[in-house]
């Protein structure tokens, strides 16, 4: 078999594509010369009365520049859904597509019935207004939705792991030699130096990074959370031992935090399932609080809720902090819903570790500056509770300013995974993360790109989207 091309029998669009690329990165030049040094728009005022505005050359620059992007991103199109029908036919770009069928649909589904339902969806729905929200979403569930199509492996072209003999470092395109039959003939993306398929291994680890970053960063919001309101609705000296406590965390270098908590001798201690068994039992609490403050008028209603609430909770916080064998076993292993490994555990206490100061401090802020709000005197007047006035007067109305940081800490957290990967701490070293991907690659980077590449351009626009959603809902939450 022939190796294959990027874009196969597609390539009739790479002079096209390639023409579009000059014209945009000449009109970006153009674009930096003309705020600097064009003239202002002209108003001029007609005979009755109205004015007209005569385009300036600022004007007419950004407005080739945006068509330019439209007919490079009309390309790109092209050769995705061209492959999504050609397969193999269109190279590379085209199998990769086709691979990618489940993705695409998924994500077709997902933005026609938010578009459709947009106005009933509240914030969510108010960021199909904004072009950078869409996109920055539409990236975000693109690694959402490879991630867990890839954890069924209706992705993959091979097993992540496993090493082919004679693939070590082949190129992009390179046929699997000794293919059986069944086998997917090639190595869409190149070997890596175990010879093991990089396209596989960048799906896989996707998964990775989309279960552990989102949850770890939910995790440390629980504890923000839970910690701030008091610390702001009090004040006082409750306030200063948790500012104090916080700024003391925030004050330790992260990356030697996360050498510590990783080391062979740390882990034997037991330190990461203590640190677990304090920080898991808030996102119980936040529950437990909240439910009670909103039905302690209905007790009827509102003892079953807590037990069922407490019972299952309390289960599934057991069992993320037992670990069969480790100085913390507190169930047996036949009641242990999550078989967890002992660094993917570490991992996902360091980042909840770490985030949670910085969560505490911009809730606390935001505490402060609404509890002086006349509605809050109102609920206080009604002789509402404090957790009551803090959780469904004050949290509701800090909500913009929260999830706006929330999909910022998860691009925050996922960097923090690829540098835990990339250093080789915590997860396992035969495991596919980007940052382990990357550290393999980059040994024979001057050699061989493709292995570090791949990764890094993932993480990069996972990271991207991410930031691009983070606008998107900050332009959108500030019209509310």
């Amino acid at each position: 078999m022939e190796p294959l091309t990027w874009t196969g029998s597609l390539d009739f669009l790479n002079p096209i594509f390639i023409a579009l690329i000059f014209i945009c990165a000449a009109l970006v030049a153009a674009y930096m010369v003309a705020s600097v040094f064009a003239p202002e728009a002209q108003t001029t005022v007609n005979p009755d009365g109205t004015l007209s505005v005569s385009p300036s050359l600022l004007t007419l620059v950004t407005s080739a520049l945006k068509y330019g992007f439209l007919a490079i991103i009309t390309v790109l199109l092209a050769y995705l859904i061209g492959g999504m029908f050609l397969g193999l036919n269109a190279g590379i770009i085209g199998a990769m597509s086709q691979q990618f069928v489940p993705v695409w649909i998924s994500l077709v589904v997902l933005f026609v019935l938010s578009i459709t339902y947009k106005r009933r969806l509240g914030l969510y729905g108010k960021l199909f207004d904004s072009t950078v929200g869409m996109i920055g979403f539409a990236l975000v569930m693109f690694w959402v939705f490879t991630g867990l199509f890839g954890a069924f492996d209706m992705i993959v072209t091979h097993d992540a792991l496993t090493q082919v003999s004679g693939m070590k470092n082949k190129v992009p395109g390179t046929p699997m030699r000794g293919a059986d039959e069944g086998d997917f003939p090639y190595y869409l993306l190149g070997g890596d130096n175990l010879a093991r398929d990089v396209f596989s291994r960048m799906v896989k680890g996707c998964l990775i990074v989309v279960l552990i970053a989102p949850l770890a960063t939910l995790f440390a919001f629980m504890v923000g959370i839970t910690l701030g309101l008091p610390a702001g609705y009090y004040g006082g000296r409750l306030d200063t031992i948790l500012s104090f406590t916080a700024n003391l965390i925030l004050a330790f270098p992260v990356i030697l935090l996360f050498y510590l908590l990783v080391t062979p001798e740390i882990r034997a201690t037991g330190l990461p399932q203590y640190m677990a068994s304090i920080l898991f039992i808030f996102p119980l609490v936040f529950l437990t609080v909240l439910l009670n403050s909103r039905f302690y008028t209905q007790p009827g209603f509102r003892t079953p809720l807590l037990i069922a609430v407490l019972g299952m909770g309390g289960w599934i916080y057991l069992s993320l902090i037992s670990e069969v064998g480790s100085k913390v076993h507190v169930i047996p292993g036949f009641a242990d819903l999550f078989d967890l490994d002992g660094g993917i555990l570490t991992v996902f206490v360091s980042v909840v570790f770490v985030n949670s100061p910085t969560v505490f401090r911009i809730v606390r802020g935001l505490t402060m500056d609404i509890k002086t709000r006349d509605y809050v005197a109102a609920a206080q007047t009604r002789g509402e509770g404090a957790w009551y006035i803090m959780l469904w007067e004050i949290l509701p109305n800090a909500r913009g300013p929260l999830i706006v940081d929330f999909c910022l800490r998860i691009g925050y957290a996922t960097i923090l995974l690829g540098t835990l990967g990339f250093f080789g701490l915590g997860l396992e070293p035969e495991s596919p993360n980007w940052g382990n991907t990357i550290n393999e690659g980059r040994k024979l980077l001057s050699i061989y790109l493709h292995p570090a590449i791949v990764p890094a351009l993932s993480l990069l626009s996972l990271v991207l989207g991410l930031n691009l959603l983070a606008d998107g809902l900050r332009e959108e939450s500030l019209k509310d």
